[in-house]
């Protein structure tokens, strides 16, 4: 008896043996060949050679530190401790510092930063600015157009767009895409009802419009406290309605081919004294000039003002602000197309892009750091993060209902600041995602942006580079710039307006107006 359990107890030690060292080879353990236990081919590390020849990567490097400079619209600026920010961190394996700056004092703080050469890791910059073309030109940002098709997502950027968006033909920012024919009217529903008023379609129907909304209390409380169209201290509705008059977006041909500044154009003088015409009868706010835009939308939610000219979207958030005061069936605000001036029907488009993200070199030291940002950069293009930066968290901030976007109407304010501004770190390159649910004003933003396709007027100096306009354009642009707005509010008249004209071509502007046809001769051929 005792020699059977002998037996049986060695019988057994062996087979415990045996499953021991099966469980070893097939675990890659001293006992295996290394090439039976190898990984799973999804956790193998691709770099390019056979899976012999492949270094081990680490499975969970380090967080990459970021620091990333953008624009925030709101009054107050938000936090850095985001719910969507950790999860755009986490998505990403990052760890970021965000830098909100107020959208009104943006360009002095990009100025102020180019200067100081210490520079964030990421910032948005206007491609166009003379400072950043000297950085970019001096080495403080990186090249990245030889990197692009490396990265899925990133490789599918649109090449006209990246052209427009270049310097001197080299990439030195990610652009951030937009709908060509973005512009409208938005115009308050409840008051063109109030007054029995159609949508105007002319430029004079637009100016009665203004005078109807001052002078007809379309609120209908009785008291002169209203006003047609509010501007803010930034240009965009002054620049969008010069093109309504037939003024070039920016260039333009001359009869004779060659190209011409808008202010050096006879229509531009004509919008221009439309414009006076509004400020001198108050269908215009007067404090225009000076006015934040972070408080733009405030007037036209607490109807004091009745039309916005800008993106067509603005219509839409108005429209949630207004809803989330005192709930109604319909929209309050409508989204038209622009009016048909002395030259067709013509709007001012965007140039596909606003701004780039640049990546600086003081911050992002190495190209191996640099291939970290920019698989950053392409992982913000995925559709979980367009979504996360564009809409939110899923079930926090909007709901999916068949197929569409439907964001959740909430007062509490900590909750709209948690997406506040991170969305301008969308680049819109690559894939898709779902749209808004289509409601009526949804609806009426995305007819305008298809409709507007036809009409918006393109510069045909966008991808010019002026070594003029590099070294002198921003004085350049600050005596076009006040000029304008001293004439509108009536400080000069024409002749003072012509006496700064002079000025602009004294200081420069002649000579790149030369360059500028020069470089644009230079395409043709």
């Amino acid at each position: 008896m005792n020699g059977k359990r002998l037996k049986s107890r060695k019988a057994v030690a062996l087979l415990c043996m045996a499953i021991l060292l099966l469980l070893a080879a097939c675990s890659g353990g001293a006992g295996g060949s290394g090439q039976e236990a190898a990984p799973p081919k999804e956790e193998t590390a691709d770099t390019g050679g056979t899976e012999g020849d492949k270094e081990e990567q680490p499975a969970n490097p380090e967080p990459l530190k970021l620091s990333i400079m953008v624009q925030a619209f709101g009054t107050e600026l938000p936090e850095n401790d985001s719910i969507i920010l950790k999860q755009v961190e986490e998505y990403t394996n990052t760890d970021i510092e965000m830098q909100f700056v107020p959208n009104s004092s943006y360009g002095d703080k990009v100025n102020i930063t180019l200067a100081s050469g210490q520079l964030p890791s990421i910032m948005v910059v206007d491609r166009g600015s003379a400072s950043f073309i000297n950085a970019a030109r001096a080495g403080a940002f990186w090249e990245l157009g030889p990197y692009l098709k490396d990265y899925p997502n990133l490789s599918q950027a649109n090449p006209i767009i990246l052209h427009n968006s270049s310097v001197d033909g080299k990439t030195y920012g990610i652009y951030r895409g937009r709908t060509l024919g973005r512009m409208g009217m938005i115009i308050n529903k409840v008051w063109m009802d109030n007054l029995g008023l159609q949508p105007p379609k002319t430029i004079d129907e637009f100016y009665n419009l203004l005078k109807a909304f001052k002078e007809d209390d379309p609120d209908r409380d009785g008291k002169d406290d209203t006003y047609g169209i509010v501007i803010t201290k930034y240009a965009g509705p002054w620049d969008i309605m010069q093109v309504w008059f037939g003024a070039p977006n920016k260039w333009g041909e001359g009869p004779d081919g060659k190209l011409v500044p808008t202010h050096l154009t006879p229509e531009y003088r004509e919008a221009l004294k439309f414009f006076r015409k509004l400020y001198a009868e108050g269908l215009v706010n007067e404090d225009f000039a000076v006015m934040d835009p972070a408080v733009w939308m405030d007037p036209m939610v607490n109807e004091q003002a009745g039309v916005v000219v800008d993106v067509a979207d603005m219509g839409r958030r108005i429209d949630g602000k207004m809803q989330d005061k005192a709930k109604r069936d319909e929209p309050y605000m409508s989204v038209f197309q622009a009016p048909v001036g002395p030259k067709g029907h013509r709007d001012m488009p965007t140039s596909g892009y606003s701004g780039v993200l640049a990546v600086s070199k003081s911050a992002v030291k190495t190209e191996e750091e640099l291939k970290r940002v920019l698989e950053f950069l392409d992982k913000l293009n995925d559709e979980e993060m367009q979504m996360l930066l564009g809409y939110g968290v899923e079930g926090r901030h909007y709901n999916m209902v068949d197929g569409y976007i439907k964001p959740i109407e909430s007062e509490d304010p900590a909750l709209k600041k948690e997406r506040e501004s991170l969305n301008q770190m969308l680049m819109f390159i690559g894939p898709t995602t779902p749209t808004l649910e289509p409601t009526p004003i949804n609806k009426m933003v995305a007819d305008v942006q298809k409709a507007n396709e036809e009409i918006v007027v393109g510069n045909p100096a966008e991808p010019l580079v002026s070594e003029v306009y590099a070294q002198k354009g921003q004085q350049l642009d600050n005596i076009i710039a006040d000029a304008r707005i001293q004439y509108i509010v009536g400080q000069i008249d024409d002749q003072g307006l012509q006496a700064a004209i002079d000025l602009w071509r004294k200081t420069g502007g002649d000579e790149y107006v030369e360059e500028i046809n020069k470089l644009y001769e230079a395409t043709k051929q």
